[in-house]
């Protein structure tokens, strides 16, 4: 351990200070397509009786018409944040039909792209906006790739915990509330970078695609079967090159050392022309076809595996609320759907990321050079494509390394970090999870990515068989749990307010879509970036 952290970690086990351990909050946000009884895309509409994709603030819908999202309120606890994960999903099971949620990151076989309907909103402005952004996602990456699922994970820290630190630790530059808290999750998002790998390895679970994905795109990739590619060692194909990636993105550079030139970033791109976007403009025969011809329509567009966030008013755009107020939580976007995990992802790996994410927080974590943030990159990029290979090694302090005995040695690190966590709670739940993940390290054979391709060999190499057979058990999980009748009451309240926010909206619509897009195009400045 480094001092630091012995430091931090002697602060926070103080008696006194402990209760803030318990103060974070977590949040999650799950993706999953909806298909039909055959594992086929579904062609249906957003289901009226889940509410409105527009206002709803816990079921809605991502890129695609038929990719819900499902989006929990934050909670102290994940055991909470998870049982209200397991509510949605009981409460939208009674809703959907003869219809499933898939089981996969990866998408079902899909149909032809001008089959695969963009997500609707309503026609408010704000309902068009998201629309056409979409469109412009359309046209950028293709749908099929609007059909990828995840898991996004939402996690805070006490702003006690954060103030306490500071207390703790004199320094010569004193720093604002505010801004020693952005710092302090700045530094989590580099250690995040540097060790997240490791999540790939340990949680990874899409291993193998669906070979309708690709559209003839170029791969090297295997077959595992007539209808499926996969990679031997492949941990997450969702998050290899083979996922969310264009020439336009590639040029942003490193941002995580400060708030400053992450909003810097995000407002160059959001502003910066890229010309293979302008040849296509922003309309077609008078119609949006995308909100700008820049090399990000808006700051959501720029995908990468964690996000600085704060919640947004009515109104606002992420940087300027970062920008005012300063970064309130990260968000975790690398986490594939666990295929056996009827909501997508289990406690004991909840408890972990809390662990490791503690870990990150508290660690020494020094400015990243544009070198080093190449290296981590790489680092990632093989862990994905190969990661239980025997003898996989990574780049660590200029050396090679076994990924399996740098994994050792960050548990060996984190385990203190689990402890004062259960020391928190009264029981042993993050060094269980912990104990799991040693073994993982210890045998590559019980990941989620070999379980994965275990299951798909006994299903004939299919992955669509799979994925539909994993779609029917947890459909059949969530069938036999209906809601409660005050479960039932809570859903169908926030669907009819949400309908008639929407329908509110769309009454109030005044000047056109034009002006409304000028004006929040306009509105991304932010006044402490020049």
């Amino acid at each position: 351990m480094s001092n630091l952290l012995t430091r931090r970690l002697a602060v926070l086990a103080d008696e006194k200070h402990r209760a803030v351990l318990g103060g974070g909050l977590r949040g999650i946000e799950r993706e999953t397509l909806r298909v039909d009884p055959a594992g086929h895309l579904a062609r249906t509409p957003h289901p009226v009786a889940l509410g409105s994709a527009l206002t709803h603030p816990e079921i809605t819908t991502d890129y695609a018409e038929t990719l819900l999202e499902f989006i929990t309120p934050a909670e102290h606890d994940i055991a909470i944040t998870l049982d209200k994960l397991d509510a949605i999903h009981r409460f939208s099971y009674t809703k959907l039909g003869d219809e499933m949620l898939w089981s996969q990151s990866m998408p079902c076989q899909l149909p032809a792209e001008e089959d695969i309907e963009i997500a609707w909103y309503g026609k408010s402005n704000m309902g068009m906006l998201k629309h056409v952004y979409r469109r412009g996602l359309a046209l950028r990456y293709g749908k099929a790739m609007q059909c990828i699922a995840g898991i996004h994970y939402n996690y805070s820290l006490d702003e006690q915990l954060w103030r306490l630190l500071d207390e703790s630790e004199p320094s010569e530059r004193k720093l604002s509330a505010k801004a020693y808290q952005s710092e302090s999750y700045f530094a989590t998002i580099r250690n995040f970078r540097r060790y997240s790998w490791l999540l790939m390895y340990l949680f990874g679970a899409s291993p193998a695609l669906s070979s309708s994905f690709l559209r003839g795109r170029p791969h090297k990739l295997e077959h595992l079967s007539d209808d499926t590619l996969y990679l031997p060692y492949a941990t997450s194909l969702r998050m290899s090159d083979l996922g969310y990636q264009n020439d336009a993105q590639s040029g942003l550079s490193p941002h995580e050392n400060c708030l400053d030139s992450y909003v810097a970033t995000l407002t160059k791109a959001v502003n910066q022309p890229y010309a293979p976007y302008a040849e296509i403009g922003t309309k077609k025969d008078g119609e949006w076809v995308q909100l700008s011809t820049n090399v990000i329509q808006i700051e959501n567009e720029y995908y990468s595996t964690i996000r600085p966030k704060r919640v947004i008013r009515s109104g606002e755009r992420p940087i300027q609320a970062l920008c005012s107020r300063g970064v309130q939580y990260i968000e975790v976007r690398c986490m594939d759907v666990d295929p056996f995990e009827p909501v997508g992802i289990s406690l004991e790996t909840g408890r972990f990321l809390d662990a490791f994410l503690l870990f990150c927080a508290l660690e020494e974590s020094p400015a990243i050079s544009e070198e080093q943030g190449r290296i981590y990159t790489e680092n990632f990029a093989r862990t994905v494509k190969e990661g239980r290979r025997p003898g996989l090694t990574l780049q660590k302090n200029g050396a090679e390394v076994e990924l399996a005995a740098w994994g050792r040695e960050l548990l060996e690190r984190i385990r203190p970090v689990a402890e004062l966590l259960d020391r928190q709670r009264g029981d042993s739940a993050h060094a269980d999870s912990m104990a799991v993940q040693a073994a993982k390290l210890d045998d590559p054979d019980r990941t989620p990515s070999a379980h994965v391709l275990r299951e798909l060999r006994a299903n004939g190499g299919s992955f669509s068989t799979f994925g539909l057979a994993q779609s029917e058990r947890h459909a059949a999980y969530f069938r036999s749990h209906p809601p409660s009748a005050e479960e039932a009451a809570y859903f169908e309240a926030l669907a009819a307010s949400s309908l008639a926010e929407q329908a509110d909206m769309e009454a109030a619509n005044t000047g056109s879509f034009d002006d409304f897009v000028a004006a929040y195009r306009n509105s991304n400045l932010c006044k402490n970036v020049a």
